[in-house]
Parts: structure tokens; C-alpha cells; sequence
């Protein structure tokens, strides 16, 4: 019982309406609504502190031949002091930008001051009221009045802020009547209660409306605001925490922090279990982060995989870093989904503003950069942004810059690696690989230029170039020779891939079953199903299609029962270890069986010895890509080494 009296008085002097039987919220709205009645009374605040002032000044004046004029020119300085000091500071403060969210203690203070300031005007008619002359006693009832009415227009969207300051006026008034018998002070007393109540009951149904206008207006900005799976604020209304974050820095030097936090293996989690699973590990991963951030801030989602947060009014690093502590620790359990455990991981990178920036794009750039140093340290992985940071995100963007020139300036290039035969002992194709030949950096490695590319969209316009370049230099080969060619997931999943293929195929005259497609199980995990409809496509035109890097994977068995593959490439990390290492030998073998059994071809990568290359031709396998067979040679190499004797004889060896 005690508790709940505790709690009821809480709520009271936090403004919570629902204590008067207005409408009840949790504490996350309550908070906003308070938020919208501070900048109301800030508002009001520099007008009504310059009227008590006024009033001080007055009252003084009026009390001037007093027998109290020493008392009420004492009382009159101290009013008048403290309301042109609370009015600066209320004028500093409305400078700022409004916070999107009040605290109860920060209520609790704005009572206790409406109190107080209440207390010093009910002094006045207790005080100075019996010895004033009728002038005097004129001046003191206008002025208590006005300022019964002043409070009740400054708190008029907070009853217990005006019950606060109004109480103690209407004390002293009482007091101050209730001295003398005379019947006019009665009927004074009685307008006093008449007048009293009007104001306390507007106040109240003012008060109520303003709260069910916020509520309405905070549930209609959800819906722009909020992400609708996990429903944290999204990045519209992260850019705008950002944003009025930057505007408090700039006003009155509030410094403060962004950290921004990626799911390492969240991609995974799709794969492995499905989008179900990977919704409801986002709804588990998004209850964790909530927990470990201060009740006024709230982490957003900005992304697939990717959340934010910005920590105002920052001390000191410190308190930033331990925030980014709490989220990697929050990972340390396993996530729990339909009696299965996904161990999930994320990295965060931390800018501190105005150290690190003082604009929102600076600042996300420099967050973003710091996250991508922390991803490559590893899971788990927190990094403050460095001057380095800078550096690599800089050169990052001068390298998409050159990139989005490189089809123009010619400098994009295929080389060509074969495929042998190991029944046959020949070349039956090549695979297509890119490179980039820089006017500055030399051979740029496609792991650098590639997720550029994927970033940006600039892989559409350079797949389309590699198709048609690639189906171009077919034509210069044997009808018994095909080329593969490798796709990634965003254009994969173009509705135009189709289309591109087509017209490749037919400008260059080259039967479609000489074309292979090769994609990796990555590019399946977020669009699963259109991929089988864009592979029975391909296979209708007559293409191949390969998986790539097959066994690095979680689900390339089921991607062989449900996906239209006609071969298959087990990747190159088992063929390396497979001599020394039993397991590795014994995936190897397995991939070959299997394929034999669903009739699908079976592709060794990274080929490099002869002893690798015997075992793989002792158990069955089809086809071997390595260096060992040849690397990687330009188009006009192709044709010389399917004509070289020398070199069929080395695979016959």
C-alpha cells in the first residue's frame, strides 16, 4: 500500500495527468508530453518574470509610507532578483533546441520553484495588507489577482505546477480576510473561491486536451518515425535527434556522442534459419540494445542490420565507450528461436561531436568509417573514430569516383581461367574474371573495387559490361568452349538481368548454352525467392548456372534440392587441405558422390599440385580450375593455350 502511495505521489509531482483522471500513458510518452509543457512554460516564463519584477517594483512603491516599507522593500528586491535571474536563464534556454524528452525529476523541480515562487506572493497579503493604507491594500489585491491569474496562464497545461504556485496566494488571501469580521471581506472571500475555481478548472480541461493533442500527434508521427518491425525510431527520426543535437552544440556547446553498431552475422541468420528467424533475432537483438542505453535515448534502426544512437549532453568518452560496451556484451548470451540458439555479434564505431564533426554528414561519414575499422577487427569489435578513419574513407570515395569512369577510360578488363576435363584431359571453358587496371594505383584487387561497386549501383552498369565483353570474346572461340561468369547479389536480382543476357547473347551470336552463370550462396540470403524464378528462367534460355564456393555455406543442400544448379564448385580452402587433412578429404569425396547422384556437374577450385589433381581424377571429379592447369590469361592468350600439346600432356600426367 505504502508502494503504491509512493507511486501515486511520484506521478503526481511528475504532471502525470492521469493522477486528475486524465488520460494515462507510459512513461516514454509521458515523457514527450512533459517535454511539450516545459517549452509551453518557457515560453511564458521571460514574460512572467518580468511582470513579477514589475509587480516587486510596484508593490515597494505603493508600500513606501508603509510601517512595513523596510520589510516589503527587502521582500520587493528578492522577488525582483531572483525572477530577472530566472528569466535569463529561461530565455537561454528556449535558444536551445526543445528535447524530445522530459525527465520526472526535471518536472519535480519546476513544481517545487512554482511553489516557492507561489509562497512569496502569499506572503504579501499576510504581510503587508493590514497595516497598508486603502491605496496600498487596492495595489496588493490587483496584484494578487494578476498574478493568480499569471500562474494559472503559465502553467495552464501542468494542474499540479498551477495548484503549486496558486495554493499559497489563495492562503495568504484567506488569512488576510479571515482577520477581520467586516462583511465585504466576506463576499471578497467568496469571489476569491468563485474566481479561483474558474481558473483551476480551466487549467484542468486545458491541460487534458493538450495531452490527448500531443498523444494523437506522437501516434501519427510513429507511423514516419518509427521502424515497423522493431518500432525504434528509424532514420528519418534518427537524422532529426542528430540534427537537433547539432543545433544544442552550436547554441550552448553541448557536446555528445554517435555510436553506430552493424550485426555481424545477421546475414547468417537469414540464411541459416530463414526470415522469420532472422525477424524475431531483430526483435531480440532490439529488447537487448534498449536495456543497455539512459531512459532518455533511444537506439534507432537505420538500416537492415544496422542501429544507431546519439548520446547528448556527453561528460566524457568514457560514458560513450561503456554504452558501446554494454551493446557488445549484450550479444555474450545466445538468442533463442523455436528451441534453437543463434549466437549473434556486433561492432561499433564512435564519433564524439564537435571533435570528430560538427556536421550531420561529417559525422556519419567519420562513424561509418570507424565502424568499418571495427568490422575488420573482428565481431565485438568497438573503435573510436581515428584521423586515420578519415584517411581510408576518403580514399574509399576517390576510389568510387575513379570507378564510376573506368568502363569510359577503358580500364576495366577480363582475364580468362580454364576448366579441365579430367575425363577428356581438355579445356572445356573458361571463367571470366574481372580486373581493374588504375591510371595511378596499378592492378586494383576485385576485393577492393567490387563492394564499391555493390554500394553504390555501379555494379549494374559493370556486370552489363562484363556479360556483353564476355559473350564478345566467345565468339572467338570453339562451339565446344563456354564461359561462366560470375554474378553478385545486386544484380543478380535486377528484374532487367534477364534481359541484359538476351541482348549480350545476341549481339555477340553465341548459343546460350555456352554461357555459364555462377553465383555464390550469399547472393540467395535476402531475395530467396525470386532467385529460383530468375534461375528456371536462365535454364529455359539454355544458360548453365553454377554455385559458386559451394560448402562455405549453411544451407547449399537445400539450395541443391529446391534451385536448378547444373553444377556445382567445391571451394578451394577443402581442395588445398584435402592431402593433409582427413575431414577436408572427406567433404571433398562426399560433394563428388553427391553430385554424381543428382546428376550435377562438379567443379574442383584451386587446383595447385599434381597429387591434388590425382586424387580428384581417382574419385570422380569432373572438372579442376587452378593454377596448376593455368592462371588467369588475357583473351588473346585463350586460343594459344587451348592450342599448346605441351600443356594437355601435363594434364594427362
Amino acid at each position: 500500500m505504502r508502494t503504491q502511495t509512493t507511486s501515486y505521489f511520484a506521478r503526481l509531482f511528475a504532471g502525470d495527468l492521469s493522477t486528475f483522471g486524465g488520460p494515462a500513458t507510459d512513461e516514454a510518452v509521458a515523457g514527450h508530453i512533459r517535454a511539450d509543457q516545459m517549452s509551453l512554460v518557457l515560453g511564458y516564463s521571460v514574460g512572467i518574470m518580468l511582470a513579477n519584477a514589475c509587480n516587486a517594483a510596484v508593490l515597494a512603491i505603493a508600500l513606501w509610507h508603509s510601517p512595513d516599507w523596510k520589510f516589503a522593500l527587502a521582500w520587493a528586491a528578492i522577488v525582483a532578483g531572483a525572477a530577472i535571474a530566472f528569466g535569463l536563464q529561461s530565455h537561454a534556454s528556449r535558444r536551445i533546441t526543445k528535447p524530445q524528452f522530459v525527465s520526472r525529476r526535471a518536472m519535480h523541480r519546476l513544481v517545487r520553484n512554482a511553489f516557492v515562487l507561489g509562497v512569496a506572493w502569499g506572503i504579501v497579503p499576510v504581510a503587508f495588507f493590514a497595516n497598508a493604507a486603502t491605496g496600498g491594500q487596492l495595489v496588493i489585491t490587483c496584484l494578487c489577482s494578476g498574478m493568480l491569474a499569471g500562474g494559472a496562464l503559465a502553467f495552464a497545461t501542468i494542474p499540479i505546477a498551477a495548484i503549486a504556485f496558486t495554493s499559497p496566494i489563495f492562503v495568504g488571501i484567506a488569512i488576510c480576510l479571515g482577520r477581520d469580521g467586516d462583511p465585504a471581506y466576506v463576499l471578497m472571500a467568496i469571489l476569491v473561491v468563485v474566481y479561483g475555481s474558474v481558473l483551476l478548472r480551466a487549467v484542468f480541461v486545458n491541460s487534458f486536451a493538450f495531452a490527448r493533442r500531443v498523444i494523437r500527434q506522437i501516434e501519427a508521427e510513429r507511423t514516419v518515425r518509427q521502424d515497423p518491425l522493431t518500432l525504434l525510431p528509424n532514420r528519418f527520426a534518427f537524422n532529426e535527434t542528430l540534427e537537433a543535437a547539432l543545433r544544442r552544440m552550436a547554441l550552448s556547446g553541448e557536446e555528445f556522442a554517435v555510436l553506430l553498431l552493424d550485426l555481424d552475422r545477421f546475414k547468417e541468420v537469414n540464411d541459416k534459419f530463414g526470415h522469420p528467424a532472422g525477424d524475431e533475432f531483430l526483435l531480440q537483438v532490439t529488447s537487448r540494445l534498449q536495456r543497455c542505453t539512459r531512459a532518455a535515448e533511444h537506439v534507432a534502426r537505420i538500416g537492415g542490420d544496422e542501429f544507431a544512437l546519439v548520446m547528448a549532453n556527453l561528460a566524457r568518452p568514457e560514458d560513450a565507450l561503456e554504452i558501446a560496451e554494454r551493446f557488445v556484451a549484450a550479444f555474450d548470451e545466445p538468442f533463442q528461436f523455436e528451441g534453437r540458439q543463434i549466437v549473434g555479434a556486433t561492432s561499433v564505431g564512435i564519433v564524439l561531436a564537435p571533435r570528430d564533426g560538427t556536421t550531420q554528414l561529417d559525422i556519419m561519414k567519420n562513424a561509418d568509417a570507424a565502424l568499418y575499422r571495427a568490422k575488420k577487427a573482428g565481431p565485438g569489435t568497438v573503435c573510436f573514430f581515428e584521423e586515420a578513419d578519415e584517411r581510408v574513407s576518403r580514399d574509399r570515395k576517390a576510389l568510387q569516383a575513379d570507378l564510376e569512369g573506368a568502363i569510359a577510360r577503358d580500364e576495366l578488363f577480363l582475364v580468362f581461367q580454364p576448366f579441365l576435363d579430367l575425363g577428356e584431359n581438355r579445356i572445356t571453358g573458361f571463367e571470366a574474371l574481372l580486373r581493374w587496371q588504375h591510371p595511378r594505383r596499378g592492378l586494383v584487387p576485385p576485393s577492393e573495387f567490387i563492394p564499391i561497386a555493390e554500394e553504390t549501383g555501379l555494379i549494374h552498369e559493370i556486370g552489363e559490361w562484363v556479360i556483353r565483353r564476355a559473350c564478345a570474346t566467345l565468339s572467338d572461340w570453339p562451339e565446344d568452349i563456354r564461359v561462366a561468369v560470375n554474378f553478385s547479389a545486386a544484380q543478380f536480382h535486377s528484374t532487367g538481368i534477364l534481359q541484359t543476357i538476351v541482348q549480350a547473347l545476341a549481339d555477340a551470336k553465341v548459343a546460350p548454352h555456352r554461357l555459364e552463370v555462377e553465383i555464390t550462396e550469399s547472393m540467395l540470403l535476402s531475395k530467396y525467392g525470386s532467385a529460383a524464378s530468375i534461375l528456371n528462367a536462365l535454364l529455359e534460355l539454355g544458360i548453365t548456372v553454377a554455385l559458386d564456393d559451394f560448402g562455405t555455406g549453411f544451407s547449399s543442400l537445400t539450395y541443391l534440392r529446391k534451385l536448378p544448379f547444373s553444377r556445382i564448385k567445391i571451394d578451394q580452402s577443402f581442395i588445398r587441405d584435402m592431402l593433409v587433412q582427413p575431414d577436408c578429404a572427406a567433404i571433398v569425396k562426399s560433394v563428388i558422390s553427391l553430385a554424381r547422384d543428382l546428376r550435377i556437374g562438379v567443379v574442383a577450385e584451386g587446383v595447385e599440385t599434381a597429387d591434388q589433381l590425382e586424387f580428384l581424377r581417382q574419385f570422380g571429379c569432373d572438372e579442376a580450375q587452378g593454377y596448376l592447369i593455368s592462371r588467369p590469361v588475357s583473351a588473346d592468350g585463350v586460343l594459344a593455350l587451348l592450342n599448346t600439346k605441351k600443356l594437355r600432356a601435363t594434364y594427362a600426367a
